[in-house]
């Protein structure tokens, strides 16, 4: 029966998940320029030179990079003579099956007389890619799910992965802006939680190697991701613990024959991202500017990442603060998971506490947050279930906290709505006045047209919204002069 309903529920997630498909837009703009180039460049021009992906920018992307006389400033090489990518190739391992897919489709179809240009930016392989990055994020969803049932009850699993999917941050990546990482960040987050507690507590050597390959290439998709590791780091700790309270003089150099094992496999797969450093920036361990920015280790951001109306996680997906809740309410089970979440939810707070752009600049909510969507998901069901039992039925429970629940997409949603279309700056903070308003007023009275000219002639209305970003940076700069 539990199998049947587990079965039924990703089945419907599935649905969710090709109905919204149509949302995908294929369009490589700002930090996507940077991580879709660590494909593109070397797929089609076997190298890491960058400029033609600069090139083929957006313009509120490239009109910084460039001087009057169309050449690129040279702040933007490095002391190697690479264009400064500093942006992380694990997108790229990601996307490599989809972009070889629309590949070799372009290719066939210019034997058959089609001329399509086989550059990695024709629209093939912007829609394959953008398709495999909303992939992910549906992945990340289900591996969420299937980790959350295993503590609560399917169907407050179930709610909790639609809460978090409509409710966060994430759709905006997975559908709007796809060739960011965020959408490949939950993915792989969601892959480490689920086969590190699937393996657990007796992981097998091979489990080890594999677990490590994961986390390798979880802090090539994202760097930040790496406060994951944690988690066997703790994991292995209390284990040499429990070996050296038992005494057992076998245990210590078996335990550590497979942590070592799992460090050379993370190894392995975080060497793509040290070669390619060492390649552009010219050391293994230099990251462009995220190695030179003046990270500040007191946290002092902490409030204004939670409240902050300059895309504050809580003040603009309040959903995310009942499932952080979730992993501190009293539970029957699942209380050493609901203890490692936390501990990870706590450091990953802290590192972007401490980093000078922790509102991330031009971001829907707090966008570095959605590495922790397993987390939120697993949070939020074991609220759900908390709460569930004040009701006297659970079919009167989860209708009551569907419907919470659908408010909270509505809200979230008709927010995204605003963020798109710049009804909100999209940088810096924001009006709560004028945006409660627009929740109410503009909002209806806009998203009709506005998802008829998405769906219909997508690619002005993303010139449209280009522009008026644009405008809005120039307003920002002559303010600041």
């Amino acid at each position: 029966m539990a199998v049947a309903r587990v079965r039924f529920h990703l089945t419907i997630l599935g649905f969710i998940f090709v109905a919204t498909l149509p949302l995908v837009n294929p369009l490589v703009h700002g930090d996507g320029v940077g991580y879709y180039a660590y494909l593109r460049a070397p797929a089609i021009q076997h190298n890491l030179r960058f400029e033609e992906d600069w090139r083929h920018a957006n313009l509120g992307f490239l009109e910084s990079r460039l001087n009057s006389d169309n050449q690129f400033h040279s702040d933007q090489y490095t002391s190697t003579g690479y264009i400064g990518n500093l942006f992380t190739i694990g997108p790229a391992i990601l996307w490599t099956p989809f972009f070889l897919l629309a590949h070799v489709t372009v290719l066939l179809a210019n034997w058959f007389g089609a001329q399509i240009p086989a550059d990695g930016f024709s629209f093939p392989y912007r829609a394959l890619v953008a398709f495999g990055s909303a992939f992910y994020g549906f992945c990340g969803l289900l591996l969420s799910y299937l980790l959350a049932q295993k503590f609560v009850d399917p169907l407050y699993a179930f709610l909790a992965a639609i809460g978090i999917w409509a409710g966060g941050s994430l759709p905006v990546y997975m559908y709007f802006n796809p060739f960011w990482s965020h959408a490949h960040s939950a993915f792989v987050a969601a892959l480490f939680l689920w086969y590190w507690d699937r393996t657990r507590p007796n992981r097998t050597l091979r489990q080890w190697l594999l677990l490590g390959l994961i986390s390798g290439l979880l802090v090539d998709v994202y760097f930040v991701n790496g406060v994951f590791l944690l988690i066997p780091l703790v994991e292995s700790i209390l284990g040499y613990v429990e070996d050296i309270r038992s005494k057992d003089a076998v245990a210590i150099p078996h335990r550590l024959g497979k942590n070592l094992m799992y460090l050379a496999a993370f190894g392995i797969l975080i060497l793509p991202t040290l070669i390619t450093r060492k390649i552009i920036f010219g050391g293994l361990f230099r990251f462009g500017a995220y190695t030179v920015l003046p990270w500040n280790w007191h946290a002092p951001f902490w409030h204004s990442i939670l409240f902050s109306s300059d895309h504050g996680m809580l003040s603009w997906t309040p959903l995310l603060g009942f499932a952080l809740l979730g992993l501190f309410l009293p539970f029957a089970g699942g209380e050493q998971v609901k203890a490692y979440f936390a501990l990870v939810a706590a450091a990953f707070f802290y590192v972007i506490s401490s980093y000078p752009y922790w509102d991330g600049l031009s971001s829907y909510g707090n966008r570095f947050f959605i590495s922790l969507t397993p987390v939120f998901v697993a949070g939020l069901a074991f609220l759900l279930e908390r709460f569930g039992r004040l009701f006297r039925s659970l079919r009167i429970a989860l209708i009551t906290q569907g419907l919470v629940l659908a408010l909270f997409a509505l809200w979230n949603l008709a927010f995204i709505f605003q963020w798109g279309m710049h009804m909100v700056p999209a940088r810096g903070e924001i009006s709560w006045n004028a945006m409660v308003h627009n929740q109410f007023v503009e909002v209806p009275r806009r998203i009709t047209h506005s998802l008829e000219t998405y769906f219909l002639d997508r690619s002005e209305m993303m010139k449209h919204i280009e522009q008026e970003d644009i405008q809005q940076q120039h307003l920002e700069g002559k303010r600041g002069e």
